[in-house]
């Protein structure tokens, strides 16, 4: 940001709370009101007619109306434990809806954590954990449904033991990042962009513009602050806007900010992710110091990320949210529509502390912000790392981990833990899954392996804390599962790998992942880094083609098989999306 317009935000934003440093703030218009004792302050900033004029410094407006509107606190009265999930994607309903559209899903959007977090898992607790987190570890020993070929595998339950009615998020200091670009105007589903950034009409029904639901939502929102909290609401396009300083809830006029979300702010110009997130940083470096048990600093950014103006590189992007992540402030990205960019966002929410929301309708994206906010904002866990210490036995993949591309021999690594919904005894998202593998060491084969598993972890308060288990893992070749729990994420992790095998072939033409002549479902390697341009779809029209066809075709069978031995009827989506995608060829 430039010199001159950073001093302009310092100094307008501490005149927005103190009325005597408003003086020497020159402004075009007239300023918002200030609190005193049990007022509240209408303190937005922007005004969408004088974005042309100023050439992008915020104008400020607003009244002396007092409100009410602060807001709810979570509340439950189940003593369940809270479930755990890991960070990074949140579901995939990128790639449900990609094929729903007709078009051939990028490999990104198959995020085996998001898949994983569409689905409940027994953590396998016994009831004894009386820690925020006690990891369980359930072995099994699973053929490759195409190969035939036996795999081993080690599920890590995250399981807690929290209660519901115990839990109650940390106070927010939050800064809203909205994108008001004009590619927001648009409707949920009635365009893709290719690598070309040419614009393609989808055929069928549209659904109403992408910034009118986001409005609506971000007001919704905003209803789940407690008096505690602190909001900044900041809008970009082809720029950055302050619309609203970094202010304490219980002394803000919450109506009249809902009120202005939805009636001054309209979608038009470029896109300039960097330039959002850079003045979100600058909002919540105030509260670097904060205590880190206590409070949350949190970016939420809600974009359809089109970027097309600033900083575009994801390794750039990347490297500025793990910088602010270093001073704990966390990143959630909600990302809007069916052209939304999946692989750019596979990379941010990488980061510690980060994670990933798709909505592709009204009524999702409320539901995302209000009933599933609790645990959007409230990282539990950092930093868990396990390590694996086994004659015979290395760890040769991690699913369910943005890190997963980390592990090592020994080593599986997990960035953040967040709660999420648990039901019945199972978890929402519950389980991490390590792929195991007898090496040339040790005598493996002689009888059931025992494998020493120590974890470690980092607390809000930064406590380092660990665990050291041991595990008996059948040495044999015969088809074992420990819990429904493994055998449910052996099966999701497959179905994941081949589907992004299954996009990569359909876009480079050669076979994906065949490990020799077994024709067994390896993992799916790293998409080219040059491979795509700077939009999510290519308007590749949805497609199998040989060996694909065959393949996801045996995969169905083997999935409906599953489903029954497993016993969970939600698995059925998953079917109906092989349908699908077998009905294209």
């Amino acid at each position: 940001m430039p010199s001159d317009r950073r001093r302009f935000l310092t100094l307008c934003t501490a005149a927005a709370a103190s009325s005597a440093a408003l003086a020497g703030c020159s402004l075009p218009t007239s300023t918002p009101s200030t609190a005193t004792d049990g007022e509240r302050v209408d303190d937005w900033q922007y005004s969408p007619e004088r974005e042309d004029d100023d050439n992008g410094l915020w104008s400020f407006g607003g009244s002396d109306d007092a409100a009410g509107g602060n807001g709810v606190e979570m509340a439950t009265s189940t003593d369940e434990s809270i479930g755990l999930a890991a960070g990074g994607a949140a579901d995939v309903g990128t790639l449900r809806r990609n094929v729903a559209e007709g078009y051939l899903p990028l490999p990104e959007s198959v995020a085996t954590e998001g898949l994983f977090h569409e689905y409940y898992f027994d953590t396998g607790g016994d009831g004894s954990c009386g820690s925020l987190f006690c990891p369980t570890y359930t072995p099994a020993v699973a053929p490759d449904p195409l190969s035939g070929e036996p795999e081993r595998y080690l599920s890590v339950g995250l399981e807690s033991g929290l209660a519901q009615s115990e839990f109650e998020r940390p106070a927010l200091n939050l800064v809203v990042v909205l994108d008001i670009s004009g590619s927001m105007r648009a409707s949920f589903d009635d365009y893709y962009y290719d690598q070309f950034g040419n614009r393609h009409e989808a055929e069928g029904d549209t659904s109403r513009p992408k910034i009118d639901v986001a409005k609506e939502a971000l007001a919704a929102m905003t209803r789940q602050l407690r008096p505690d909290d602190r909001l900044g609401v900041v809008l970009f396009n082809g720029e950055a806007h302050l619309a609203k300083p970094l202010r304490e809830v219980d002394r803000t006029d919450m109506d009249a900010i809902r009120e202005h979300m939805r009636e001054d702010v309209e979608a038009r110009g470029g896109t300039n992710v960097s330039a959002g997130l850079e003045l979100s940083e600058e909002l919540v470096a105030e509260y670097d110091d904060a205590d880190r048990e206590a409070y949350e600093n949190r970016t939420i950014l809600i974009t359809d990320a089109q970027i097309n103006v600033g900083e575009t590189d994801a390794d750039e992007l990347q490297a500025s949210l793990e910088a602010n992540a270093d001073r704990d402030h966390h990143t959630t990205v909600v990302g809007v529509g069916v052209d939304f960019n999946a692989e750019l966002i596979d990379r941010l929410t990488a980061v510690r502390g980060a994670n990933y929301y798709s909505v592709h309708s009204a009524d999702e994206f409320e539901r995302r912000v209000t009933e599933e906010f609790e645990y959007m904002v409230s990282p539990l866990v950092y930093d868990l790392s396990l390590e694996l210490a086994a004659d015979g036995y290395e760890i040769v993949r991690v699913y369910g981990s943005t890190a997963a591309d980390s592990a090592t021999g020994e080593l599986m690594r997990v960035n953040t833990l967040f709660p999420s919904a648990r039901t019945d005894g199972e978890a929402k998202g519950g389980v991490v899954l390590v792929q195991v593998a007898r090496t040339d060491a040790g005598d493996a084969d002689s009888a059931d392996a025992t494998l020493t598993l120590e974890a470690s972890w980092e607390t809000r308060s930064g406590e380092r804390r660990s665990t050291t288990e041991t595990v008996a893992f059948p040495s044999g070749d015969d088809e074992r599962y420990g819990s429904s729990a493994v055998r449910k994420a052996i099966l999701l992790a497959r179905y994941a790998d081949l589907l992004r095998n299954w996009t990569i072939h359909e876009r480079e033409g050669d076979l994906v992942a065949v490990d020799g002549a077994d024709d067994g479902i390896a993992p799916a390697p790293d998409p080219e880094a040059d491979r795509l341009g700077e939009w999510e779809l290519q308007s590749d029209p949805l497609t199998v083609s040989p060996p694909y066809d065959e393949r996801l075709e045996r995969f169905r069978d083997h999935l409906r098989s599953e489903r029954e031995a497993i016993g969970d009827e939600a698995l059925e989506r998953e079917r109906e999306l092989l349908d699908e995608i077998l009905a294209s060829g």
